[in-house]
């Protein structure tokens, strides 16, 4: 136990001398969060002002962009600010702030996939039963319930972390890190400990596995059903799927980085790896989404070429994507009986 004083501000020591290239950085970083801003509000509007696209599984999409746009909001600023400065330094309340809403990012884009794969689940596996329990009333508490919950859990955290004596002020990062605050700690960091893996288990692990136990149905329901039925059904839960593997690759980065010595790592890659979490998840989703589901795809089209044959046609027959699974998969489940 060392000698320990009154934390007034963290020092960044991942950032080195940019010299020349600060202002590339600057502009790639820019361009990046502009993308962001861009693409996600633009699919945030085109869901919000079409009452057809005002379903249960876009809903839950909305809430994912709206997080993409508010956890991108809470990083690209900062790294802006920092890449301008000599001295990269933060202070105290700042940085737990900061913490706070990283960690509350992290946490709703999970809970969200987790609750946008029970809804297909409900759609492709039990279809009778989708309008009685995919209700607006339901779907606004599993919207309540992904961005209250981690709000209590990450308060608790950075409470326990916030009562520690530091013996320094030096994060290895280039932006603010619980587990990284942690560390610097002059006392047992027991407690800390052991509710950092309840808060793991509780926001990462309890959501994987409730997405891994309903599209391991979707799956096996998908085998067993003809060719045009099996296509449909995976045709909407590839992007969710393609958007979970992202995400994953990037939380588990983010984890081991934080809990294992990285330091022979080449700094450009511990930085890339860094932001790979926060900026390749809010330029993916919009693209992975925007291109795979007809509905928005269709919306699009609308609004940068207007009416088309094609829009008419749907217009004429106005059934949604989970309506058409519905359908499906009702016929199938009558050829089979």
């Amino acid at each position: 136990m060392g000698n320990w004083t009154q934390v007034s501000h963290f020092t960044l020591g991942a950032y080195s001398d940019l010299g020349p290239l600060r202002w590339l950085y600057f502009v790639l970083t820019l361009s990046s969060y502009m993308l962001i801003v861009g693409s996600n509000l633009l699919l945030i509007a085109l869901i919000v002002l079409n009452r057809s696209l005002h379903q249960p599984m876009y809903l839950l999409l909305c809430s994912l962009f709206v997080n993409e746009l508010y956890g991108s909001s809470t990083l690209f600023p900062f790294l802006l600010f920092q890449i301008l400065q000599d001295q990269h330094t933060v202070p105290y309340a700042l940085c737990y702030l900061q913490i706070f809403c990283l960690y509350l990012y992290a946490c709703v884009e999970i809970f969200t996939l987790a609750a946008m794969s029970y809804d297909r689940y409900v759609a492709i596996c039990r279809p009778l039963q989708y309008h009685s329990v995919m209700t607006h009333r339901q779907v606004a508490l599993l919207l309540t319930g992904t961005w209250l919950a981690p709000s209590v859990a990450i308060g608790v955290l950075l409470w326990l972390s916030m009562s520690l004596p530091l013996c320094g002020n030096i994060i290895d990062k280039i932006y603010c890190g619980n587990y990284s605050i942690v560390k610097l700690s002059c006392k047992s960091v027991q407690l800390n400990n052991i509710y950092g893996l309840f808060y793991t288990v509780l926001s990462m692990i309890c959501p994987l596995f409730l997405i891994l136990y309903t599209y391991g149905r979707i799956l096996v329901l998908c085998l067993s059903a003809p060719g045009q039925a099996r296509h449909k059904a995976l045709s909407t839960c590839m992007p969710h799927l393609a958007s979970l593997l992202n995400f994953s690759f990037g939380c588990c980065s983010q984890i081991v980085m934080s809990r294992f010595d990285m330091s022979g790592m080449p700094d450009a890659l511990a930085v890339f790896l860094s932001l790979y979490f926060f900026t390749c998840q809010p330029l993916f989703n919009p693209v992975i989404y925007g291109l795979k589901l007809s509905q928005i795809r269709e919306q699009l089209r609308r609004l940068w070429f207007g009416n088309n044959t094609e829009t008419t046609q749907q217009q004429h027959n106005p059934r949604t994507v989970s309506e058409w699974n519905q359908i499906e998969v009702i016929k199938d489940s009558r050829l089979t009986r």
